[in-house]
């Protein structure tokens, strides 16, 4: 009996220790990748299960060293590409406990860094996030302001944001095109054509592949004193009958169709793919909206951007099949800047077969950036933002809209019915749809 009870004791020790090494060989770390952004760098480590991870720095050399407890790999790191400025290599050192793989970043300077878990997301597993943030020595949206002791007239500018990018592919045609490469190569399209345009100046949110958070997208644009944010993606939907491009403008409330909730809901999707750390760190975001929902001034911007999308529409119409033939209405993140007016185009649908041909193709992205550029254009001539190149050519000109009369023209340019007469010669308050007018100064 005393034998058997020994046995017993023995199989359960060694049972108990066999359970301790699988349990601290749980998780694996599968991949790691590096984004790399003009000012910070984001790497993602790619793990079977959520990880426990602890980190601390280190100087003289500067590094970054991550715990993950009860993890193993086989990931060959010496194979990573990286491409960042801040990050020299990653590498594995030798762990402080058994069961624990020990991660070193190597940085090239110091650096503020940001850690958080992130749960599962097609195409994407489990993820622990680091985000290296450089902004504070250099900043290229301050670099990119224009120099207001150098004129007194200003350009209108016009901040172009390319969806998604980097961790976050956005949507994925039929043959596998990425959302986020072809909205990429339209915005340049388009920044290059605003750049063209006398009296107008791009700021492009991201210029490579490389995820930018929701709200750093509003502040690039803020920071270079954005007078429209224009957001470039691809729409997609369930299913692969749906096409045709369209404009968004936010909405207070939900979607006003059933592909918009689909968008919201995909956007929220796009945000735990590209990593929503500010999201997450921030406590104080909840209270932002809350005081970007009350500010007065967003009802002027929500005005300013029907008005511009209308104008967006109307070209692209011209040059491809339109989902919708008015603007549309949705609670994007990307729009919600109270002081800035903003909306999205959606380029086509990447998820219909024969738009997902046409996006890629080069002559039906310089069409679309030619379109999103005339409507742009079109709106800031017939409104040119005060102390504006645009807005010293000349007297304003309107485009007559469905439904405006001389009165609703009058107090929209706060000038006089009669002013307004006298300067298009009219002998009558009749007007038509379409027509143009000069509008006075006021």
């Amino acid at each position: 009996m005393i034998r058997i009870d020994k046995l017993l004791k023995s199989t359960l020790v060694l049972l108990s220790l066999m359970a301790s090494f699988f349990a601290h060989s749980a998780n694996k770390l599968d991949g790691v990748r590096i984004w790399a952004a003009p000012e910070s760098t984001r790497i993602v480590f790619d793990l079977s299960k959520t990880p426990d991870y602890t980190y601390f720095n280190l100087t003289g050399p500067y590094r970054l060293v991550v715990d993950l407890k009860g993890t193993s790999t086989a990931f060959n790191l010496s194979k990573l590409a990286n491409n960042s400025k801040l990050v020299k290599k990653v590498r594995i050192s030798k762990p402080p406990s058994k069961g624990t793989l020990r991660l070193v970043i190597d940085l090239v300077k110091p650096v503020k860094a940001s850690l958080f878990a992130l749960p599962p997301t097609s195409p994407y597993g489990n993820r622990l996030v680091v985000d290296l943030d450089d902004s504070g020595s250099s900043s290229a949206s301050k670099q990119s302001q224009p120099s207001q002791s150098k004129q007194q007239l200003r350009d209108v500018i016009v901040a172009i944001d390319a969806g998604h990018g980097g961790d976050d592919p956005g949507s994925i045609g039929p043959t596998g095109i990425y959302e986020k490469t072809v909205v990429l190569q339209i915005a340049k399209k388009v920044e290059a054509k605003i750049n063209a345009t006398p009296g107008m100046r791009a700021v492009m949110t991201r210029t490579g592949d490389y995820f930018v958070n929701l709200n750093k997208r509003s502040e690039i644009a803020r920071n270079s004193k954005a007078d429209l944010l224009v957001s470039i993606h691809a729409d997609a939907f369930t299913s692969p009958q749906p096409r045709g491009a369209s404009v968004w403008v936010l909405s207070m409330r939900r979607a006003n169709s059933e592909i918009g909730r689909w968008l919201e809901h995909k956007e929220k999707h796009s945000e735990l793919l590209g990593g929503a750390g500010e999201i997450i760190q921030n406590t104080d975001n909840e209270q932002y909206l809350a005081m970007t929902l009350l500010d007065m001034s967003m009802d002027r911007s929500m005005a300013i951007s029907h008005n511009i999308a209308d104008d967006v529409l109307s070209h692209l119409g011209k040059v491809t099949k339109l989902h919708k033939h008015k603007p549309e209405s949705a609670s994007f993140g990307v729009l919600k800047s109270p002081d800035i007016p903003s909306i999205l185009v959606e380029t086509g649908f990447i998820s219909n077969h024969k738009e997902e041909r046409l996006l890629s193709q080069r002559d039906h992205q310089n069409n679309i950036a030619k379109a999103v550029q005339k409507g742009v254009l079109r709106y800031f001539e017939s409104n040119p933002p005060v102390n504006s190149l645009m807005a010293s050519k000349g007297s304003i000109k309107h485009s007559v809209r469905k439904g405006e009369s001389l009165s609703v023209i009058a107090h929209k340019y706060q000038v006089t019915v009669s002013s307004i007469k006298k300067a298009n010669n009219l002998k009558s308050n009749n007007i038509r749809i379409g027509q143009k007018l000069a509008i006075p100064r006021a």
